[in-house]
């Protein structure tokens, strides 16, 4: 049995202002207009794989639930990491977790943001690595280099003949333009993909081994693991003391069972805006578009806007990112550098390095429309058979206004039923909540008053979805 293992853990400083700390890239329609790249690597898994089991941060599990939910996909669970600790533990804790439940099965290790292309041949690389992992091997997929790239870590490769896989001669970081030149040009090296497959007790194994304190960390943070919904929650302060590493330098780089399956699959890791830009059509001036759009003598650039019209002219080789809130841009030589605008936000306490204007919560999303001086209009939707958790806030006074759907309200002890065009107060500290039990999605426009309006204003007295 093979069972996919979709890490969904990275935050995607790199693309903001579209990825953010809490709504990252692979959460986001990056290449399909209709799926994530998440949905998309779930969707491409071959047919003869079990249902993935996912493995996220805290903070995403509702944007991972509610994207299984709706491509119709399911999964053995979501495992929730309290803090990223890079790939070695999120995948020990995998198959840990299967290991517990009596199974012993072939794990393939796919990240969420990558980009394929040819699917078919992705299918056909995946069995001639099965072959190899039924043979107690760690295998990972080495992507051949068709340029010299200085943001791909490397694989040198112990090339034999024309077989379908290599031993592993050596893991290489992100190199220099000239030495990433020479790469390319011996034959021997291969982009590392970050995609792996191997039994599940070969690599903990391995990893008990060769690392075995993350082993150690991960099997005491699953002992008090407790089910929330269809999400595993682990021993946080267990998890803390882990070892922040990656699978290449815990294990790959140091195992005497490592082996390379050569791959040409069109792979996109879509890690910086020069990598998503690539797989964009551009036309004979080399620029590519999305959104409303007027230009003139433009040429290398690449621009986007979110929802208004953005025009540019007689400008060459930029980049330009406008979001409903944020807007960015910079020299398409410096897209690597976007952490430098990361950091000066982070320390002016930006709110932009978190969350979007929209807002998504596990009952819908609230799009913050405008705010001002003791005032904030927010457009909340609430999905069919949603709500919101019963509370109440301290600061804070506000006004609904249905514009579509049926609003069932708690308020106090009135409990009601507003239709489209009607409204409703609640006062400064009276306990309140919103529901949905309709077939169609309610939205409705709340206005809110009083001397403080931070989302931490919220102190929630029962909730569907346990949030504190």
């Amino acid at each position: 049995m093979i069972v996919p293992i979709i890490l969904s853990g990275g935050s995607g400083t790199r693309l903001w202002p579209l990825s953010r700390k809490l709504h990252p890239k692979q959460f986001l329609n990056l290449v399909n207009q209709n799926t994530s790249v998440f949905q998309d690597t779930v969707l491409r898994l071959p047919k003869n794989t079990s249902k993935p089991l996912i493995v996220c941060n805290e903070e995403h599990r509702f944007l991972a639930a509610e994207q299984l939910r709706y491509i119709n996909k399911s999964s053995q669970g979501i495992i929730l990491e309290p803090i990223g600790k890079n790939t070695a533990p999120a995948i020990a804790l995998a198959a840990l977790k299967l290991i517990n439940d009596g199974e012993d099965p072939i794990l393939l290790v796919l990240p969420a943001d990558h980009i394929i292309e040819d699917v078919k041949k992705f299918h056909e690389s995946i069995e001639v690595a099965k072959t190899l992992a039924k043979k107690n091997k760690l295998v990972t997929f080495g992507i051949l280099p068709n340029k010299a790239r200085t943001d791909y870590g490397y694989i040198k490769a112990k090339i034999n003949d024309n077989s379908n896989h290599h031993k592993i001669d050596a893991f290489i970081e992100k190199p220099s333009l000239k030495k990433a030149q020479e790469y390319l040009e011996s034959g021997c090296y291969f982009w590392n993909s970050g995609m792996f497959m191997f039994k599940a007790s070969i690599f903990l194994e391995e990893l008990n081994l060769l690392a075995p304190q993350i082993l150690d960390c991960c099997s005491k943070s699953l002992e008090t693991e407790y089910k929330d919904i269809d999400f595993t929650r682990l021993n946080t302060s267990e998890f803390f003391n882990c070892p922040d590493q990656s699978i290449d330098y815990a294990v790959m780089e140091k195992t005497e069972k490592s082996l390379v399956v050569p791959i040409n699959i069109g792979w996109h890791d879509i890690g910086s805006w020069e990598a998503l830009i690539e797989t964009k059509n551009a036309d004979i001036d080399g620029n590519s578009f999305e959104g409303n759009i007027v230009f003139d003598g433009v040429k290398n650039t690449y621009i986007y806007s979110e929802n208004r019209l953005v025009s540019a002219l007689n400008i060459s080789d930029l980049v330009v990112i406008d979001t409903q809130d944020a807007l960015l841009i910079t020299n398409k030589s410096n897209t690597q550098n976007i952490k430098r605008i990361i950091n000066i936000l982070k320390k002016k306490k930006c709110s932009e390095v978190d969350t979007h204007r929209k807002v998504y919560r596990p009952w819908g999303y609230y799009d913050s429309i405008d705010a001002g001086n003791g005032f904030q209009v927010k457009r909340i939707l609430v999905n069919p058979g949603s709500k919101l958790s019963l509370q109440k806030h301290n600061h804070r006074a506000e006004h609904w206004v249905v514009v579509s759907g049926t609003a069932s309200i708690t308020c106090g002890k009135k409990k009601y039923v507003l239709k489209k065009n009607q409204s409703t107060y609640i006062p400064k500290g009276e306990i309140h909540r919103l529901e949905n039990h309709e077939t169609a999605p309610l939205e409705i426009i709340e206005i809110q008053t009083g001397d403080y309006l931070g989302e931490d204003d919220i102190i929630r007295l029962e909730d569907d979805y346990q949030r504190g």
